[in-house]
């Protein structure tokens, strides 16, 4: 499933984040790029220990921790905490996959990527290029979005940014585990999750909302790692 998360955040936020990272000290991406990715990673990057990129990456979270529609899409178990990148005077990430597994923390815990997010930082009209082009199983879809909005999909699917060719691009991005694995049983279960908001929004009192209530949580108990 392939996820636009809009508003995650505000305009006084993000105004804050790109001052913030108009002064950051940026490095060459290449560093966190796997071996078969480095080759063809040309961005900056914060490293993960920064300062702002910790802070920043705080209120990534906090913003997401009460974020419904993320939290019924992804149903989060573990989250990388977000980093950022750069791109401009052509820069790009040609085509790759992210890692399967992440190191955290000291590096002795470990994470499954089964999901990937990039949160859009400034104006789409900012700069030219940069699309996040990303493959699945209905085709390639070029996404650049407002700035505040986040794109959800998963970790097993191939993508890439296209060049900037004016101006500057500004994301943060990371990856996170759910609590269920198979993407195809999350999409069913947040299908199923929309379905009863929905009727209990027309229909608050209506007697099958405590039976599909019962399928969502009998499946979660099936699907769902603790």
């Amino acid at each position: 499933m392939l996820l636009q998360v809009p508003n995650v955040l505000q305009d006084e936020q993000l105004q804050s984040f790109r001052q913030r990272l108009e002064d950051a000290d940026w490095a060459d991406g290449r560093h966190s790029a796997g071996y078969l990715s480095q080759s063809v990673k040309n961005n900056n990057q914060l490293a993960d220990a920064d300062p702002t990129s910790m802070a920043l990456g705080e209120e990534v979270l906090d913003a997401l921790d009460g974020n419904p529609l993320f939290t019924s899409a992804a149903l989060p178990l573990k989250i990388v905490s977000p980093l950022f990148n750069r791109y401009s005077d052509h820069q790009t990430y040609g085509r790759h996959i992210d890692g399967a597994i992440r190191p955290v923390g000291d590096g002795r815990t470990r994470i499954r990527t089964d999901l990937s997010a990039t949160l859009f930082l400034n104006a789409p009209e900012d700069y030219d290029g940069g699309d996040l082009v990303i493959e699945d199983t209905y085709g390639t879809r070029r996404i650049k979005l407002a700035a505040g909005d986040m794109v959800l999909y998963p970790g097993t699917s191939v993508h890439h940014v296209e060049p900037v060719t004016r101006g500057t691009r500004l994301a943060a991005f990371f990856w996170m585990q759910s609590m269920v694995r198979n993407d195809a049983d999350r999409t069913l279960l947040f299908q199923l999750d929309n379905t009863i908001q929905s009727i209990a929004a027309d229909h608050p009192d209506h007697p099958a909302l405590t039976d599909l209530a019962g399928v969502y949580h009998n499946l979660m108990r099936r699907w769902a790692d603790s």
